[in-house]
């Protein structure tokens, strides 16, 4: 597999990464996936990583803890370890409610220790703050974790969901690694300022929720999201309510079309059409079971035709006039 830099770091990143949200199970989260058995979770790291993933992303809060568990269990025996990114700012009680925003030094000297004995590692290779709340304590965030990487507990330093103005501010303590970001054909906000400014200042872009939770894979239909429950995530994100859904169902049926003549998934289709984009180092993929990681892995160095692209172009624009008109 061909392999893309990260940003100024020495890192090698394989094209798609393993998205780790929904293997540490619900947790009592509730932003959860769900119940997710631990063995089957392992055997979706390892089945990727035999493919030729490199690098899994996860979070504290993902399980509320067992999704590092999960991790540091997984690759604890394997020769080629994957990267791991993981991330801070975001804990929880004893009694399971989320706190957000804890970015003090004290917490995120806390947050390292506790990854670093769940993953089982003695560095993390990328340490991320996974939101910029509460902003003014951004700073001190930043300078803590730029400390821990001069004692060797961090190899490099991301951002996630941070603004360009807040990048702009913790520059000058510590070179940013990363930033991590949602972007997919249905949420494309990212591409006016966000491309340029991560490539002028050498800053790898990972790219979260690429399939837009799901609707972007060919699986999801009218009738399945009628069917969900009323706590399910899906239910909170606009893309998923009407008129918004019958549109993005109409462009998954033309993405379809061209799955079927590229001979390749909807997924597969989704997640080239983002990677086509030099500004990006990698896309991360949340999935539950190996099977999964099939009909997303992309094979070798395969890339969508400029038919392809055309068409998925004219879908998107087609697309953006209904948006319009609703």
């Amino acid at each position: 597999m061909i392999k893309r830099k990260l940003g100024g770091t020495g890192f090698e990143m394989s094209p798609i990464g393993l998205g780790s949200w929904a293997l540490g199970g619900g947790g009592g989260w509730q932003f959860g996936w769900g119940p997710q058995e631990e063995k089957e979770s392992i055997l979706t790291i390892r089945h990727a990583v035999d493919l030729g993933v490199n690098w899994i992303d996860t979070a504290p809060v993902f399980g509320f803890g067992r999704s590092e568990e999960i991790i540091g269990r997984a690759i604890k025996d394997l020769k080629e370890k994957p990267l791991i990114a993981t991330k801070c700012g975001l804990i929880w009680t004893q009694n399971r409610s989320l706190t957000f925003g804890r970015l003090t030094k004290k917490s995120i000297i806390e947050e390292i220790e506790a990854s670093l004995r769940r993953l089982q590692v003695d560095t993390i290779d990328l340490y991320q703050i996974h939101w910029p709340n509460p902003d003014p304590d951004i700073e001190e965030a930043w300078a803590t974790i730029a400390q821990k990487i001069k004692e060797g507990k961090i190899r490099y330093a991301g951002v996630s969901n941070f603004k360009i103005e807040q990048m702009k501010r913790i520059m000058p303590i510590h070179p940013i690694a990363s930033l991590q970001v949602n972007y997919s054909m249905i949420y494309r906000g990212i591409e006016k300022d966000i491309f340029e400014f991560c490539t002028s200042n050498n800053i790898g872009l990972l790219i979260s929720n690429p399939l837009q939770k799901g609707l972007l894979t060919g699986k999801i239909t009218k009738e399945w999201v009628q069917g969900l429950p009323e706590i399910s995530p899906r239910l909170r994100d606009p893309e998923f309510k009407e008129p918004d859904l019958s549109i993005n169902m109409k462009l998954v049926a033309g993405l379809d079309e061209i799955a079927c003549r590229e001979k390749k998934t909807v997924s597969q289709i989704s997640t080239a059409w983002i990677l086509k984009h030099p500004e990006i180092t990698s896309v991360i993929v949340g999935v539950r079971s190996p099977s999964q990681i099939d009909e997303i892995f992309l094979p070798g160095d395969w890339q969508l035709s400029q038919d392809s692209i055309e068409a998925i172009e004219n879908l998107l624009a087609e697309r953006d006039r209904l948006l319009k008109k609703k």
